[in-house]
């Protein structure tokens, strides 16, 4: 299908999902329309492809049921991701992002360039030519006309009102805006330095790179900066071992409060924060290029391999920090949250550990994360976090203040049960949520969301 097909009826099913209604199961209607315009046109089914098709659909069921922020944004990286693999297959999908914020503003001003998106016809029938003449472009004028002269007269605009329950208004931003998304997505603008700035993005270096053996700074030669580097990982490494030996007597041999865990536990994910960004900064410059293929570099290579083991080690510990935080406590977002970070780091130790080890260019790293960060993103956005907390902490008698509970997402069932059973009360944070159901229910069909449709109204 050609480019201007799919925007005139991306726009147009967009008009028929959204006008006059919130985001709701419209959004997941419309995200399915584009999966299977995309997949239909698609060209070279990669196996990435594949994977990212089964995500978008996933993404999409979930903005159907929960309707909340992580799902909407699973689903918005999953069918730009899903364009991007399909469109520009040679580029890195990482660049999609910089690509995504620079059509955002283009986007306003090409649709304006008609011969870039428009094919050039020639009107030769009579017939054709006296439909636009005499139906088109009258009935454009009437539109536009019609509309100024419903705000100028009140008389008017109430005859319009008695006649025809359509709101021009809304007829005519909701166009706007389905066309905008619309030609955002099918005709997105890739400027010629992104493709540049992708040899640059590479995996592996090239035989030119591996064969130059060059220094990072022009007054040092690479002897001194080679030692240099060692003298600063040996540091690094034994400021490091002294840290995670006192980090570990302070966290589980000296006798704490129980109201000092939760400060202690965040200190800890921030040095490991600290110490990760530092490990990654320093050995993404030293690893940039010359020393991979430098021979008299192997010491060089042995003291970042144990600077990468010391901090996994510090991973552990502030993992097994929040876990302990957990028993006391039980689970919130953000406990979880944490889990998830250091998980995240760890992967990322191993990575650049693979980096050093395989020869890989620094883009390496970042090219695997962005998948790993997108993996993330997928299970906040399919998996219900706030029914686990609720069933976790209540089964575990910790982290059950009827307040709290009320305030996690998606969990009524459970906290309904739950409160009735032990008479409590979630005050007004309960009646807000139960406030929420409500208005949810009372939302027309495309408006609404899947999840709250399957609860009953409470008694």
């Amino acid at each position: 299908m050609k480019k201007h097909t799919l925007i005139f009826s991306s726009t147009l099913l967009f008009f028929s999902l959204f006008y006059k209604e919130g985001l709701g199961i419209n959004l997941a209607f419309f995200a399915l329309f584009l999966i299977a315009l995309i997949n239909y046109n698609a060209k070279n089914k990669t196996f990435t492809f594949k994977i990212l098709s089964l995500t978008s659909v996933l993404a999409t069921a979930s903005y159907a049921w929960f309707g909340d922020a992580a799902s909407f944004f699973a689903l918005f990286f999953s069918i730009l991701f899903l364009q991007f693999e399909n469109q520009e297959i040679k580029l890195k999908t990482i660049l999609s992002i910089p690509i995504i914020f620079i059509n955002f503003f283009s986007s306003l001003v090409r649709p304006f360039l008609f011969k870039e998106w428009l094919p050039e016809t020639k009107i030769g029938s009579n017939t054709l030519k006296k439909a636009i003449a005499y139906v088109l472009i009258p009935l454009v004028f009437m539109v536009v006309f019609f509309t100024v002269y419903t705000y100028a007269s009140n008389v008017f605009s109430g005859f319009l009102r008695y006649e025809i329950d359509f709101d021009f208004t809304a007829v005519f931003f909701t166009t706007l805006l389905g066309f905008y998304i619309s030609f955002s997505f099918w005709n997105y603008w890739v400027p010629n330095y992104n493709y540049s700035l992708n040899l640059k993005l590479q995996n592996l270096f090239t035989s030119e790179s591996q064969s130059e053996i060059t220094p990072s700074f022009s007054f040092l030669d690479l002897d001194f900066e080679r030692k240099s580097g060692e003298i600063s990982l040996i540091i690094l490494n034994v400021m490091l071992l002294f840290f995670i030996a006192a980090y570990n007597y302070e966290q589980f041999f000296q006798i704490q409060e129980t109201s000092s865990l939760s400060s202690a536990t965040h200190d800890g994910v921030n040095s490991v924060m600290l110490s990760i960004f530092m490990a990654i900064g320093v050995l993404l410059f030293y690893f940039k290029k010359s020393f991979n293929f430098d021979d008299k570099a192997n010491f060089l290579k042995v003291l970042a391999k144990i600077w990468i083991f010391l901090n996994a080690v510090l991973v552990f510990s502030s993992a097994i920090k929040n876990y302990e935080y957990v028993c006391h406590f039980g689970l919130t977002y953000k406990r979880l949250g944490v889990f998830a970070f250091l998980a995240i780091i760890l992967i990322g130790l191993v990575y650049l550990y693979l980096k050093i080890k395989n020869h890989k260019t620094n883009a390496y790293l970042f090219n695997v994360m962005l998948w790993y960060l997108y993996g993330l993103l997928m299970l906040c956005a399919c998996v219900n976090w706030g029914n686990l907390i609720t069933i976790y902490n209540i089964n575990s008698k910790r982290g059950i203040e009827p307040v709290f509970l009320s305030e996690l997402n998606f969990n009524d069932k459970v906290r309904r049960s739950y409160f009735e059973e032990n008479k409590l009360s979630g005050e007004y944070m309960e009646e807000l949520v139960e406030r929420r159901i409500e208005i949810n229910q009372n939302k027309s069909f495309l408006s609404k969301n899947l999840y709250y449709q399957n609860l009953e109204n409470q008694k």
